[in-house]
């Protein structure tokens, strides 16, 4: 059931009635979800005064990247014969959302479709549906890219959750391709170097994956990440000394839409569609 709610901001509320679990969701903030309460567990992190200050960028729950992951060199880009400038992870999680229930599905489908804002920086006609149920312990999403357009759609698109932990000096990162690439320095490095150091602050790229797991030692919890191809690619991004650790499923890295490295495309009249699953246990 989809509850709107005004405390502690105005948002909706989907709440499992059987086991309490519940997800809250600010459509017009970049389809955001704030909040994942599972077995009287909150798993996100999210920065509530941040979230306050309009003239920021949010810090925490899950946003959504679209139409690019990461920044774009001088962040422009040639499309259709035009210069374009697009903003760091694109332009979905600053734009309003439309909402609605899943029908005999605990869930709801967000959606975003071209506006005139979006085709100044990004010439294209599209629809881009998420569709996102709660399951057993988890959160389930279907992606669904849909080309209106007459010319063939480029993109990458990610997601950016925050998962909340007690210490970062007392958490294990399992499942990761043993070779990534450091975006501080763009340079490929061992990824166990960089886990090695989540309390200093980092950010880097391995992939391709099928399951990534965060074990919190201290709450003696875990948290899986369940990849499916093309989106599996992992980003690990942490920022102490907030208490979080982002594990961000991608389908390409950065500057994708310039070097066309795993860049996305659909068809005129086609659809792309792309899943992914956060498991708590």
């Amino acid at each position: 059931m989809l509850i709107k709610k005004g405390f502690p901001y105005s948002h909706w509320e989907l709440l499992d009635a059987e086991t309490g679990d519940r997800l809250r969701i600010v459509p017009e903030r970049g389809g955001l979800i704030t909040e994942w309460r599972c077995k009287n567990r909150e798993i996100l992190y999210f920065d509530q005064e941040r979230f306050k200050e309009h003239s920021k960028s949010i810090r925490g729950g899950i946003p959504v990247l679209f139409p690019i992951c990461g920044n774009l060199t001088d962040d422009s880009v040639i499309l259709l014969g035009k210069k374009v400038s697009i903003p760091q992870h694109g332009f979905a999680r600053d734009s309003s959302w439309q909402m609605s229930p899943l029908d005999n599905t605990l869930g709801f489908r967000l959606s975003l479709s071209d506006n005139e804002n979006t085709f100044r920086i990004y010439p294209y006609n599209f629809l881009l549906e998420m569709e996102v149920s709660l399951g057993n312990n988890c959160i389930n999403f279907n992606i669904i890219i849909s080309n209106l357009g007459e010319n063939k759609l480029p993109f990458s698109f990610g997601l950016h959750p925050y998962f909340r932990v007690k210490d970062l000096k007392n958490i294990n990162i399992e499942g990761l391709h043993p070779m990534c690439m450091n975006h501080l320095n763009l340079s490929s490095t061992v990824t166990k170097s960089e886990l090695s150091r989540l309390e200093e602050g980092v950010d880097f790229l391995c992939g391709p994956t099928g399951l990534v797991t965060l074990l919190d030692i201290v709450e003696a919890r875990s948290l899986q990440v369940q990849f499916e191809q093309p989106m599996d690619l992992a980003v690990i991004w942490t920022d102490p000394p907030r208490k979080m650790v982002c594990i961000e499923p991608w389908t390409s890295q950065r500057n994708s839409l310039i070097s066309g490295d795993r860049l996305q495309f659909v068809e005129p009249g086609s659809k792309q569609k792309l899943k992914c699953t956060f498991l708590s246990f």
